[in-house]
């Protein structure tokens, strides 16, 4: 934070992180009013396009009027990583400073985060018939089984992966088979020497069973707005399970609706059930973080908040 080095100066970022619903998006909406900026969105799910309630994505008037960065810029069958968002969120980083802007990174996917400000490890390459293995075991033997491995041999990989995120979960057991180590261990024995960013760090909380009321309110928004026939237009198009898109909280429960298994309450449950266990996994993720400004999103004093950053360009 004191930018003690000697080599070229850092670039100042401002990044606002929070579990899902609590709020974000209000506080960077005033932010770049203020400070006349762009927000790049931190989203692993409003990448998609096709995608917009069920992720809660800006509205397009509010895209008019604020400029977004990383929405809507792949297909619901296309993969995006870490990897990806560091690419590109680093050439629009450079674009928004040549503007004399300071860029805004707004989301919930921490890791996204994690992997901007403190470098991602290149992954060492994976032996065909491990990935085949592990494949294998998860059509055999179901997502379930493999997650309580991954439990077992990479807790922190397990902590931020889903339980049904095959993708996921396959890619964090494919690198401890092929290496013998974790992710995190990986990560951690190759620290980034490139710290490129001087952040200013915010994170919005909220007491729990207030964000979970919240998270519930908001599901029903959702279905109030038309995520039925979202999902409805998105099947028609020929996404289905196996699209990486589509294995998104508030998508993924609703398939056995409409291939008639299950019942929509059952599924609406579901949803938000997994909704708030998302939220669970973020507040345990953040945990783990130093911030520079924790926030309670029900008392949130704005002109607080624009004191400290602006004590934070200053002191650049």
């Amino acid at each position: 934070m004191n930018g003690n080095s000697k080599s070229e100066p850092r670039i100042p970022l401002i990044i606002i992180q929070g579990p899902t619903a609590v709020g974000k998006s209000t506080l960077a909406y005033k932010l770049v009013q203020e400070l006349n900026t762009e927000i790049i969105s931190a989203d692993s799910r409003q990448v998609y396009k096709y995608l917009d309630i069920g992720t809660a994505k800006p509205s397009k008037e509010i895209q008019s009027k604020i400029k977004h960065h990383l929405i809507d810029i792949v297909y619901p069958d296309e993969e995006y990583s870490a990897g990806d968002f560091v690419k590109d969120s680093e050439k629009l980083i450079y674009e928004i400073q040549k503007k004399d802007k300071l860029p805004l990174i707004v989301g919930g996917t921490g890791f996204y985060i994690k992997a901007l400000t403190e470098g991602i490890f290149k992954a060492p390459s994976i032996p065909k018939e491990i990935r085949e293995k592990l494949i294998q075991t998860s059509e055999e033997k179901g997502s379930e089984f493999l997650y309580e491995y991954l439990k077992e041999k990479d807790p922190s990989s397990a902590e931020r992966a889903n339980p049904n995120d095959v993708h996921r979960i396959i890619r964090a057991l494919e690198v401890y088979e092929a290496t013998g180590k974790t992710i995190t261990q990986l990560w951690q024995e190759n620290p980034s020497d490139k710290k490129k960013y001087k952040t200013f760090n915010i994170l919005i909380s909220e007491d729990r069973e207030i964000l979970y009321k919240r998270i519930n309110n908001r599901v029903d928004e959702m279905l109030k707005n038309g995520l039925l026939n979202e999902m409805k237009e998105l099947l028609e198009k020929g996404y289905n399970e196996n699209s990486p898109g589509m294995n998104t909280v508030g998508y993924k429960e609703l398939f056995p609706y409409f291939e008639e298994i299950i019942n929509l309450e059952e599924c609406i449950r579901e949803i938000k059930k997994n909704t708030r266990n998302y939220a669970k996994r973020q507040l345990t993720w953040y945990r783990k973080i130093d911030f520079d400004l924790t926030l309670q999103a029900s008392n949130i004093n704005f002109s607080i908040i624009l004191r400290k950053i602006r004590e934070f360009i200053e002191s650049e």
